[in-house]
C-alpha cells in the first residue's frame, strides 16, 4: 500500500536490504614480515662470513706457497739460496732444491761443510759461514758465481778464528730456474 501523496513518508527513500547497504567487512590485518627480513640478512651474513673465509684460506695457500717454494729465479739468488741451506741451516733436503740433479761436482762444498762439522766437535767451537758480494759471469754453459766464504769460529762468544776463501759456483738453467752444478775454491 502506497501512503498518501504530501506525506513524509514518501520522501523517505527506499530501504535496502541491511547486506546491500553495510561496508564490507575490513580484512584482517596483514601479518608482519619480521621473520621473511631476518632470514634474509642472516642468509646475507652467512653468505659475507663464508665468502671471507675461503677468500682467507685462499689467500693463505697462495702465501704459504710463495714462501715454500725456492727462489731460483738468478744465479746469484740461487747460490744465496744454495749456501745458507747447505752451510748455514745444514739442511739437505732443502739444499737438494737448488742443485743440478744427477750431475755437477759438490764434493768441494761438501768436504767445507764436512770440516766444519768436525772443527766443531773436536773444538767445541761454533763455526759460522757467511758471504760477501755475489758477482756473475756469463759461460759457455750458463753462468757462474764467484764469492768470497767467511768463516768464523769462537767459542763462549768469543771470536777464536776466521778464514776467507774465494769460491765459485757453476749454475745452469733448467725448466724451473737456475741450479747449482758445481762449487770449488777459486784457483
Amino acid at each position: 500500500m502506497q501512503p498518501p501523496a504530501g506525506s513524509q513518508v514518501s520522501r523517505v527513500p527506499a530501504q535496502r536490504p541491511p547486506s546491500d547497504h553495510l561496508a564490507p567487512p575490513s580484512p584482517a590485518p596483514a601479518p608482519e614480515r619480521p621473520r621473511r627480513r631476518l632470514r634474509t640478512v642472516l642468509t646475507v651474513v652467512t653468505s659475507v662470513v663464508v665468502a671471507l673465509c675461503l677468500g682467507g684460506v685462499a689467500a693463505g695457500f697462495v702465501l704459504y706457497n710463495r714462501a715454500a717454494a725456492p727462489d731460483r729465479s738468478a744465479p746469484d739468488v740461487v747460490v744465496d739460496n744454495y749456501l745458507r741451506a747447505f752451510l748455514v741451516d745444514r739442511n739437505d733436503t732443502r739444499a737438494n732444491l737448488f742443485t743440478c740433479e744427477g750431475k755437477g761436482d759438490r764434493a768441494a762444498v761438501s768436504g767445507l761443510r764436512s770440516e766444519i762439522e768436525q772443527r766443531e766437535a773436536n773444538f767445541g767451537v761454533v763455526v759460522r759461514v757467511s758471504w760477501g758480494p755475489l758477482t756473475r759471469t756469463e759461460t759457455s754453459e750458463g753462468e757462474s758465481v764467484a764469492t768470497t766464504l767467511t768463516i768464523s769460529g769462537s767459542a763462549n762468544g768469543q771470536p777464536r778464528s776466521s778464514r776467507h776463501e774465494d769460491w765459485v759456483f757453476e749454475v745452469v738453467e733448467g725448466s724451473e730456474g737456475w741450479r747449482v752444478c758445481s762449487g770449488q775454491k777459486a784457483g
